[in-house]
């Protein structure tokens, strides 16, 4: 009898062990499962932003082309404006791409340059004037860029749907190894690619090499690890992984990409001098709006406040896909400095920040001496159509096609149930630009 109850007792013993062991091969099977769910769920976004990019660029190809050769105000007007936002929700679906911003610097400048530029002339023949022989020449010139932005996206896309690369030979940083990388190649053949003077709506030139508000010693690389650290948050840090030292608009920085436990990716930029927080951008979906602009503002300023960026007055927002970026320009004394520009991406679930952008501010930020208006309050509104019902005026520094600074006044009016800004010049009483306010459910713009 003994015998047989140890004998139970072995027998037991296996049936618990293989029990356990079916329990783990089960779980390690789930898990697997729901791993790779995970990737083909991540792999799908991927491609979906692509192929928008794709879309996105070979518009701009063609719009610029209907461009080069538009005879009359009104279909200028109408190509450029279609330019400026194939060119801004390209810019947008790239920064969704997992590829960290040394990578792609030369392509999203590009998609910027683009986009204000023609945005600049789809101003100019909105008031009734013709392109100059020189800005044909610049549209030409974009033109022949984004012919070969599109003709390289496509051999890209090709790659991919032939399974010879996927996304997670971006992620996992294994391009490198991977001949005729596409963006390397995007990257090589926009090297040239010097960018355009332009005077766009308030947004500074993105190479100005001054760099007034790059200002502190040099830190090293330890250093700024402990700041992108600090400002991720390090208990969300899943892992954080170096990328070099790199040079983003003419600002030397150290590139970090981060992935977080909730499984988003941050790729996140601090300045060599300095080290100032220069671009973080997210991947992290948004699927719900639950707060509203206030609260958007509030923790956008909270969260420049907390990296050294102070006295920011919020200008003009835009959303999408559950984002909100807004534009903030320096505040000195009630004046408005446009060119000291920041940009700020906010997730309207829960109010976290997915970006900012801080290459304006860095290359133009210095306390101004700013003089006495010469031109009165009563002058400047004098020099105004009096249709104009004004709502409010204040002083403003406008930058302008030369890279100097203007200062105006700042009047904001209303004609026709229209919204509209007219600068006059505080030292000559000149009219200087008039920008139309566009209000609508997704966002304020101008034009």
């Amino acid at each position: 009898m003994k015998k047989i109850n140890i004998k139970i007792k072995k027998y037991s013993s296996y049936i618990l062990v293989g029990m356990m062991l079916i329990s783990i091969i089960t779980l390690f099977i789930l898990l697997f499962k729901e791993k790779k769910s995970y990737g083909i769920e991540l792999e799908n976004k991927y491609n979906m932003a692509f192929y928008q990019l794709v879309d996105n660029v070979q518009d701009i190809e063609v719009y610029l082309s209907k461009a080069m050769i538009s005879n009359s105000p009104k279909s200028g007007t109408e190509t450029l404006t279609y330019v400026w936002r194939e060119a801004n929700l390209a810019e947008s679906y790239l920064s969704m791409l997992p590829i960290s911003s040394s990578e792609i610097e030369n392509t999203s400048k590009f998609l910027n340059q683009v986009s204000d530029y023609c945005y600049s002339l789809s101003r100019k023949t909105m008031k009734g004037e013709m392109l100059t022989q020189e800005d044909l020449d610049n549209i030409e010139r974009l033109h022949d860029y984004s012919s070969k932005l599109k003709e390289t996206l496509n051999e890209l896309a090709l790659d991919i749907n032939l399974g010879k690369v996927s996304w997670g030979d971006f992620s996992n940083g294994d391009m490198k190894d991977i001949s005729n990388n596409s963006f390397t190649v995007i990257e090589e053949n926009l090297h040239e690619y010097a960018g355009l003077i332009y005077d766009g709506a308030f947004s500074e030139h993105m190479t100005n090499p001054e760099h007034k508000g790059l200002i502190g010693e040099d830190i090293d690389e330890q250093t700024a690890k402990n700041i992108v650290l600090t400002t991720i948050e390090s208990k969300d840090v899943k892992s954080i992984n170096y990328s070099g030292l790199t040079e983003s608009a003419n600002i030397e920085s150290y590139d970090y990409t981060v992935e977080r436990n909730d499984g988003s990716l941050w790729w996140i930029s601090v300045t060599k001098k300095g080290g100032h927080i220069l671009y973080v951008n997210s991947n992290r979906d948004v699927k719900d709006e639950k707060i509203n602009d206030d609260e958007a503002d509030k923790n956008a300023k909270e969260f420049m406040e907390k990296n050294g960026y102070s006295n920011m007055k919020k200008t003009y927002y835009s959303k999408n896909g559950g984002i909100e970026t807004i534009n903030y320009a320096y505040e000195q004394d009630g004046v408005v400095i446009y060119p000291d520009l920041i940009k700020v991406k906010v997730a309207l679930d829960n109010g976290e920040i997915l970006g900012i952008e801080t290459t304006g501010y860095l290359n133009s930020h210095t306390i101004r001496d700013i003089p006495e208006a010469r031109i009165s309050k009563d002058d400047a509104i004098s020099k105004i159509n009096s249709k104009l019902d004004i709502l409010s005026i204040g002083m403003a520094i406008i930058p302008t096609e030369f890279q100097t600074e203007i200062t105006c006044w700042e009047i904001k009016g209303k004609v026709n149930e229209k919204d509209f800004l007219v600068y006059i010049n505080c030292e000559t009483g000149d009219e200087e630009d008039i920008l139309m306010i566009l209000n609508s459910s997704e966002g304020t713009l101008t034009m």
